[in-house]
């Protein structure tokens, strides 16, 4: 198998040639999206206002579970995206917890992109840094958007440290967020001490500090970030919450129903999100209805849901695949203009149809 560096790569697949299909690797994707920030977080912005218009097919994802392993899973996220930059595509995201305690991430990915007219896949992009990316650009989003109309944040506290948390905290700074105070707990050391290393290099603003306890960080913060990967909650008391803070609940499986059932909350897709025993699944499950949801973040940006100022907001997203597309697209366009693009020869054979 040949693979050629495209100097005249056109980021849009040309239907009259037979189809090409390009490889780009970890390292091309991180310098296509390094300080690219703010681009970013505008692009998914756009890709949320898309899906909430209904120019989008986003189906349940699908989880391969292994009997053997029951703390692993494989998810697969098939979606379609319209608007300028139509595109198709399914990402495969792998989550192996072991993995951390031998050196590794915990997840892995990869992204394909298909042709919206021909179906043909066109692209295989590693996809951890483009999943992580667009994770943390919809967390810096609701940042933004769920604190207007309230005191903007000045004290952030990171609830689990690892890679997501980074990226969380890159994407924040890179869109002008300054904190006075940044906190961090963790169960794991090495990790916080990887994380305040990661802020030292950053020169990040404001006094780190490293709570003990739970409880001293959530109360300490009136930006909460959960970045963990706990299976289920075990933050379990409303009144750690009672300064009202605003809360980016990213892994989803942290908190009670009671957390939920005292605070005002928001998703990113209300089917998405309650399902496979998340927080908001499980406040379903326990009162049997919908009605403590107030809406989905596409509805706070068009001002058809006003959130209250007086209560803990809480933003739980499922994470949709039609942004891993968007930022994949974006990626894929990028590294075709600069040049660089490497594609497979013949990657597709038999393409005459009698021979």
């Amino acid at each position: 198998m040949t693979v050629l560096s495209s100097p005249a790569a056109q980021p849009t697949p040309d239907h009259t040639a037979a189809p090409s299909f390009a490889v780009i690797p970890g390292a091309q994707v991180r310098q296509a999206l390094d300080g690219h920030e703010r681009q970013i977080v505008d692009l998914v912005e756009a890709t949320y206002r898309l899906h909430g218009a209904g120019d989008s097919v986003n189906p349940p994802s699908y989880f391969l579970r292994f009997p053997d392993r029951p703390s692993s899973r494989i998810i697969a996220l098939p979606a379609s995206i319209g608007g300028p930059n139509r595109v198709d595509g399914m990402k495969w995201i792998s989550s192996f917890p072991a993995n951390v305690s031998s050196g590794l991430p915990r997840a892995s990915a990869v992204l394909i992109l298909n042709d919206h007219e021909t179906g043909y896949p066109f692209a295989c992009l590693e996809s951890s840094i483009i999943s992580a990316t667009r994770t943390a650009a919809s967390a810096a989003l609701a940042a933004d958007r769920l604190s207007r109309g309230r005191s903007r944040p000045r004290r952030v506290g990171f609830f689990g440290t690892g890679l997501i948390a980074r990226y969380i905290h890159t994407f924040l700074a890179g869109t002008g967020w300054s904190f006075e105070t940044i906190g961090l707990h963790d169960l794991s050391a090495d990790s916080t001490a990887g994380f305040r290393g990661y802020l030292e290099q950053a020169d990040a603003t404001g006094e780190v500090t490293v709570h003990d306890s739970a409880e001293a960080l959530i109360r300490s913060s009136d930006l909460v970030v959960f970045a963990t990967v706990a299976a289920k909650p075990h933050v379990t008391d409303p009144a750690w919450f009672s300064h009202h803070p605003l809360v980016l609940h990213v892994s989803l499986r942290d908190l009670a129903p009671e957390v939920l059932l005292a605070s005002a909350n928001v998703v990113d897709d209300v089917e998405h999100c309650l399902k496979a025993d998340t927080s908001p699944h499980l406040t379903e499950q326990l009162t049997g209805g919908r009605d403590f949801l107030d809406g989905t973040l596409d509805d706070v940006m068009t001002g058809r849901v006003t959130l209250p100022d007086d209560r803990t907001v809480i933003f739980s997203p499922f994470g949709l695949g039609v942004l891993d597309l968007a930022v994949g697209k974006y990626v894929y366009d990028e590294v075709a203009r600069s040049g660089h693009l490497h594609l497979i020869d013949h990657f597709f054979h038999d393409l005459r149809r009698y021979g």
